[in-house]
């Protein structure tokens, strides 16, 4: 994979493992969530998407490691993750009081906004089972080198959650770099979040300790010139990608979307992939018609990942990841409705003529 090398003690049972919270996420359709009468339930987690989509889509194996409670919703959460393809066996199940007292299933409610109405998220997750992880609880040891396990994924949202799952994410990383196993770390910070961990130093510190670990990064502007600390850049993603590049060697691949919101409805979207120094641009796709964005960052990244364990090259990779990218944006949900000819079709120029 050009300097970022997989495990290669016999035949792994997984291609990616993703540690990250799993919640269900309630979309009011074409309404407000303070005037629904009735919601479309979907899974959904920044990590967990990103396993999803390079099962559902790109065909790979993939396990999820997280926390559910052992009650009905719980149940539903596990019953749409197995209908996504992604293996359960690393969940770690808690008892459920009946209440959500000890414990209790994350739940994301999430409006699509249109035109000049934006999306809105509003995350009811406090106490979830996935907060509660702790180092020490998962045998990382059994899946990375009893199981196996070709690449793992984690990120921000995750590591936000509480000290602990910020503790548990660095502990995640050390052992997959142990195993052999490439990292890849989405970044998406969310204010918000960290609000209850030590807010915005807290999170910088969290980030710049795991970026020694880390192999294939996906950010955006800020997080390399604020929260990474990159300096002196002229206002170009492409030269904070090149200054977080010299300032964290260990990356071996720095990979970004470049998003011009119009409306909620209609994005510029395009990507870039630094590798070795070199940039690597995707087509843009301008004005491209939204109906879901949640999930658009995910599908680029599971994009940009299928094609680095499958070999392809960096300029096909970073095609894959916009092109998938930008597919997940047409259908609701947070994960991906597309399948693999639609996006290598749509990577390689084809239009969205009717297919018959």
């Amino acid at each position: 994979m050009d300097g970022v090398t997989a495990m290669s003690r016999g035949e792994p049972k997984f291609d990616c493992v993703a540690l990250g919270e799993v919640m269900l996420r309630f979309d009011p359709g074409d309404v407000r969530v303070r005037c629904a009468r009735d919601f479309h339930v979907w899974e959904g987690g920044g990590e967990y998407n990103v396993a999803r989509g390079l099962r559902k889509c790109f065909g790979l194996r993939t396990s999820v490691v997280t926390a559910l409670p052992k009650s009905p919703l719980g149940d539903l959460a596990e019953d749409l993750i197995l209908q996504g393809g992604v293996d359960t066996q690393n969940i770690l199940w808690r008892p459920y009081d009946g209440l959500g007292y000890d414990t209790r299933l994350g739940l994301n409610f999430t409006e699509r906004g249109f035109g000049v109405r934006g999306a809105m998220g509003m995350s009811d997750r406090a106490n979830s089972a996935a907060s509660q992880l702790k180092v020490g609880e998962v045998d990382w040891q059994k899946i990375f080198e009893k199981q196996g396990s070709r690449w793992f994924h984690t990120g921000g949202i995750f590591a936000a959650l509480s000290a602990d799952t910020a503790a548990l994410t660095l502990e995640a990383v050390k052992a997959a770099k142990a195993a052999g196993v490439p990292v890849s770390f989405d970044f998406n910070y969310r204010p918000s979040l960290w609000a209850r961990s030590g807010g915005e130093a807290k999170a910088v510190a969290f980030f710049r300790e795991l970026m020694n670990d880390v192999d294939v990064l996906f950010a955006g502007m800020e997080d390399m010139t604020v929260r990474l600390g990159v300096s002196g850049c002229d206002g170009t993603l492409e030269d904070a990608m090149r200054r977080t590049g010299a300032a964290y060697p260990n990356l071996k691949v720095i990979a970004c979307t470049r998003r011009g919101v119009i409306s909620a409805s209609t994005n510029d979207w395009s990507a870039l992939c630094l590798k070795d120094g070199t940039l690597y641009e995707s087509k843009k796709y301008p004005a491209l018609a939204v109906l879901d964005r949640i999930g658009g960052g995910d599908g680029f990244a599971s994009g940009v990942i299928y094609g680095m364990l499958c070999g392809l090259d960096m300029q096909q990779s970073v095609e894959y990841g916009a092109a998938h990218g930008a597919l997940v944006m047409t259908t609701p949900g947070d994960t991906s409705m597309a399948t693999l000819p639609e996006v290598e079709k749509l990577a390689n120029g084809g239009s969205a003529a009717v297919v018959r």
